[in-house]
């Protein structure tokens, strides 16, 4: 339940703050606009000469846009959370514009309506409310191509989000990694078992299908478990958390079984379409390195270290000691897994690293 609620409530608070701020920004340049309308715009059947002894104070309006944040913030989650949550989002995009644009309109239709009763009961002001009155109505068509600048504005952050991770888009915005910066972070390495096997059988084409459904549904995990997607290289996914955020309520281990949970309830689909059930191996591991941002033409965020390079060679001794999930030593010590059993593998020498690292399984 907490897996649909809390994704749910994060971006709820977002939205509502978004169109709170959006619609306050509004009304204040409307209030303040200079010419002949100004603050007095607001007074309707109203004579010049009135206005002056009959102006409605500023902060009044204020109240009236928090109301409209509040009411289309909260039909707008509603509308993303269930676009992502059905995977809505993966039609046509013209397609999902579309329909969106038709909600959205329908939404500020109604709404609109609601605002306008709200102002009329509060402040005794007769505006325009009957059938029909939004078709003909200027600043209805005004307040229609605010929404769609700031719904840009909005997608855009989001698309941000979702393109370059939590986080990382304000970090680039703000120039954090332009120098290398040393933190701690831990890295899971989730490859595809049996890769080679499955791309023979079912050809590239069925075969990429694959792997974009399962990094559709380790997307449907990830946020739950504070969770970042670092890269994607062909059949493996890169994950990472800062360092606290990975340990706290075993995060960094209880995304893998969530993940396979999740593969494990969707068995009946993947099997009709692909005629398997995919399974994942990963490895852990978590420790310092350097964080810095690269490249001109192409900007992102890399991490060198001997941590990732160590969490890539742990992922890549999974198949030699059948194991579906590897961790080190190091980062075990700063979990608390109880419930689940845990076998050491011994001290392995990993390809290109000299000492020795300590290995253990980790199972349910």
């Amino acid at each position: 339940m907490k897996n649909i609620v809390f994704p749910f409530v994060r971006l709820l608070i977002a939205t509502i703050i978004f169109w709170s701020f959006s619609f306050c920004l509004f009304i204040t340049i409307r209030y303040y606009q200079a010419g002949t309308e100004g603050g007095k715009a607001f007074q309707i059947g109203k004579g010049l000469q009135e206005l002056d002894a009959d102006v409605v104070p500023f902060i009044y309006w204020l109240e009236f846009g928090l109301y409209a944040g509040i009411v289309v913030g909260f039909v707008y989650a509603i509308v993303e959370f269930i676009f992502q949550k059905l995977q809505l989002d993966k039609l046509a995009t013209g397609l999902v514009l579309l329909q969106k644009s038709f909600i959205y309109l329908l939404m500020l239709v109604l709404s609109t309506n609601f605002i306008v009763h709200l102002i009329e009961v509060q402040i005794d002001r007769n505006l325009p409310n009957g059938s029909g009155w939004w078709l003909e109505n200027k600043v209805f068509w005004l307040v229609v191509g605010y929404f769609v600048v700031c719904s840009l504005i909005f997608s855009f952050f989001k698309l941000a989000k979702e393109n370059f991770g939590r986080g990382v888009f304000f970090n680039q915005l703000i120039g954090k990694y332009k120098k290398p910066r040393e933190e701690r972070r831990i890295f899971m390495f989730l490859d595809l078992q049996a890769s080679t096997t499955i791309a023979e059988q079912l050809g590239h084409f069925k075969y990429s299908e694959l792997i974009q459904e399962c990094f559709y549904d380790l997307n449907h995990v990830l946020p739950n478990f504070d969770a970042e997607i670092y890269q994607y290289v062909g059949d493996e996914a890169v994950i990472s958390w800062s360092f606290d955020r990975g340990i706290k309520d075993n995060n960094c281990v209880e995304l893998f079984y969530k993940f396979q949970d999740r593969l494990l309830k969707k068995q009946k689909s993947y099997i009709k379409k692909f005629g398997l059930l995919p399974k994942f191996k990963a490895g852990l591991h978590g420790g310092k390195l350097i964080v810095t941002e690269v490249g001109s033409i192409k900007k992102e965020i890399a991490y060198h270290g001997d941590v990732i390079n160590t969490s890539a060679r742990i992922q890549g001794e999974c198949n030699t000691y059948s194991q579906t999930l590897l961790i080190s030593e190091i980062l075990l010590q700063k979990l608390k897994l109880h419930k689940y059993k845990l076998e050491s593998i011994g001290n392995i020498a990993l390809k290109g690293k000299e000492k020795e690292v300590k290995l253990f399984s980790i199972n349910r």
